[in-house]
């Protein structure tokens, strides 16, 4: 079986992400844990150097305003094809995503260093918004999305 950083990153989400999950105090144990699951040391370490780079109590930015636009780099356009570019966009258009959400969803897809699905790139923007402050509503309406709940594409 091929696993990836994604694969250990669904493994978190799953087991220590939620609202009713204990999170062990050491990462340490964490780790461990993610090992005897069958994980690659490299992969495991990888998927928590993604997550430390979520920790933004250091970053000064401020969402823009609305009406911004963003136009992909011929890079970002290899790793995400139309339709998750189109999703991108979508989210912005309807509140899910602020800009500042926006390009952390997109530093954090194009780390991952693989093109993505749609599925993985959603999943990915849940990661974010669950570690993004006063986020609890955008973080819903895409759980809501990702679980079937409601159409992805929102008109």
């Amino acid at each position: 079986m091929k696993e990836n950083i994604f694969d250990v990153l669904m493994y978190l989400f799953d087991n220590y992400m939620d609202e009713n999950s204990e999170i062990p105090p050491d990462n340490e144990i964490v780790k461990t844990e993610l090992l005897e699951a069958g994980f690659e040391h490299k992969d495991v370490a990888k998927a928590f150097d993604w997550l430390e780079s979520l920790a933004i109590e250091d970053l000064d930015i401020a969402a823009q305003a609305t009406s911004s636009f963003r136009i992909f780099s011929p890079f970002e356009k290899k790793r995400l094809d139309i339709e998750c570019q189109d999703l991108i966009m979508t989210l912005e258009r309807t509140g899910i995503l602020n800009s500042v959400n926006r390009e952390l969803v997109l530093d954090r897809a194009i780390a991952l260093e693989e093109a993505l699905s749609i599925d993985k790139l959603k999943w990915i923007v849940l990661i974010v918004l669950l570690n993004m402050p006063d986020e609890e509503l955008a973080f819903a309406r895409m759980e809501d999305m990702i679980y079937d709940l409601i159409p992805t594409y929102l008109h």
